[in-house]
């Protein structure tokens, strides 16, 4: 069964050894597993669809790292990296299998998001948008036209972006002359809608002002995708702005069986959104905590008064490593609960009851609140295990501290904050939102 097509890496390797111990990547117990190049259309892979996954991704993050500083100081959309993507099949890996796809389930999935967060976020954002999209689209459309989409979806590749923000409000649906609507308005922070192919796009009903979502190609006549992102960090997310003029959508195209929070199985949409960030936040802190000791290895002098001879043997920055090592060990935790409380939710289908989904969604907001608490702290702190020579310009390392702060902001973490502690306190589950 050939489960997708992965280019053969160069043998140097820049990354850094990872100074966690962690299990995330399955180790390859029964020799190398034999990748097809680009043209080798037709190999057949004989390691199992998540061992081939998760080696494609860590041969993919070798290749990303090498140009992860200069993209980040270059910004604009990484054509390049979206289309090794596109050509390694792990755009499909939360696609059924019967539909061509992987199969992979979530925590697996929030795994690979991890993978690629360490070397680059903004690569780490798209792919998990990516599969944010793919969700959107079978918890809110109908088992039709997940299918055809799905299916379309493997067979040509399609990268799909971003243009739901349910805080723009602005942008209407008005009656096209009974053949479906027109969607008239603007978009902002629309993450992957450049160089995407389908885009999930949110309006308000200007009859009922009923909110609804459709899946649309993203060339459609009207629709203007402006190169306008220009972020202190994910600088390459191409989270910019889209307008819509006169657009025409066919009523088949809007996803409204059940619709967006249509159901409570719907509703979980904004858990697998929040665990997406939360991985991204997540696999930064680790990639760099191991810059930082890669760091400290190699060129951090130990202070005038420690008297030691190696910065390794400092106190004090083994007391900072000793904290950063607890710390992420922790977020680690409760993210892997998160991501296997939101797998028994989704594979509890319809018959989700809303104590599991309440469930989810609080451990989903710990996993939250632990990541973006931890990964401010190492990307902001690090600097004090590494030295003043590390905040030089040309080595970029403030990126992991630029790339979070900015992801961060994408709701209020402290509201994720006050739901928990009504959970402790009054034992109320938060109630379902396009952010809770």
């Amino acid at each position: 069964m050939h489960f997708g097509a992965a280019i053969l890496m160069p043998d140097n390797d820049p990354m850094p050894d990872n100074p966690m111990p962690n299990n995330l990547v399955p180790k390859n117990g029964g020799g190398p597993i034999l990748l097809p190049t680009l043209n080798d259309r037709d190999a057949a892979i004989t390691a199992p669809p998540r061992q081939f996954a998760f080696e494609v991704a860590e041969q993919l993050s070798r290749t990303f790292a090498q140009t992860a500083v200069e993209r980040d100081k270059r910004g604009g959309t990484a054509k390049a990296e979206r289309d090794l993507l596109r050509n390694s099949g792990l755009l499909n890996v939360t696609i059924p299998a019967s539909l061509g796809g992987w199969e992979l389930d979530w925590p697996d999935t929030m795994k690979l998001i991890r993978i690629f967060a360490r070397v680059d976020s903004s690569i780490a954002h798209l792919f998990g948008f990516q599969h944010l999209m793919l969700a959107s689209v079978s918890l809110y459309g109908s088992s039709a036209q997940a299918e055809r989409l799905f299916a379309e979806t493997v067979r040509n590749k399609w990268f799909w972006g971003n243009a739901l923000n349910p805080l723009d409000r602005t942008t209407s649906l008005t009656p096209n002359r009974g053949a479906g609507y027109l969607i008239n308005g603007r978009k902002s922070f629309c993450s992957g809608a450049l160089d995407s192919d389908m885009l999930i796009v949110s309006a308000i009903q200007s009859l009922d002002e009923k909110f609804m979502v459709a899946a649309i190609p993203s060339g459609r006549r009207g629709i203007s995708i402006h190169v306008d992102w220009d972020g202190m960090g994910q600088r390459q997310t191409d989270s910019g702005t889209v307008e819509f003029h006169d657009v025409a959508a066919a009523p088949e195209e809007f996803l409204k069986t059940p619709g967006p929070l249509g159901s409570i199985r719907a509703s979980l949409r904004s858990c697998i959104a929040q665990l997406i960030l939360s991985n991204i936040f997540l696999g930064i802190a680790e990639g760099a905590l191991a810059e930082a000791r890669n760091y400290t290895l190699a060129q951090t002098r130990p202070w005038t008064t420690s008297g030691v001879q190696s910065a390794t043997e400092d106190p004090y920055v083994l007391a900072n490593y000793g904290g950063f090592f607890v710390s992420l060990q922790a977020a680690q935790a409760l993210t892997d609960i998160a991501a296997d409380s939101l797998q028994r939710g989704w594979e509890s289908g319809e018959s989700i009851t809303e104590n599991q989904r309440g469930k989810c969604a609080i451990d989903v907001a710990a996993s939250k609140v632990i990541t973006t608490r931890t990964g401010l702290e190492i990307t902001s702190r690090m600097f004090e295990v590494m030295g003043a020579r590390a905040a030089a310009g040309p080595a970029r390392i403030d990126r992991f501290w630029r790339n979070l702060r900015t992801h961060t902001l994408h709701d209020p973490v402290d509201y994720k904050v006050r739901e928990l502690g009504d959970w402790a306190l009054n034992h109320r589950l938060p109630k379902p939102t396009f952010y809770s």
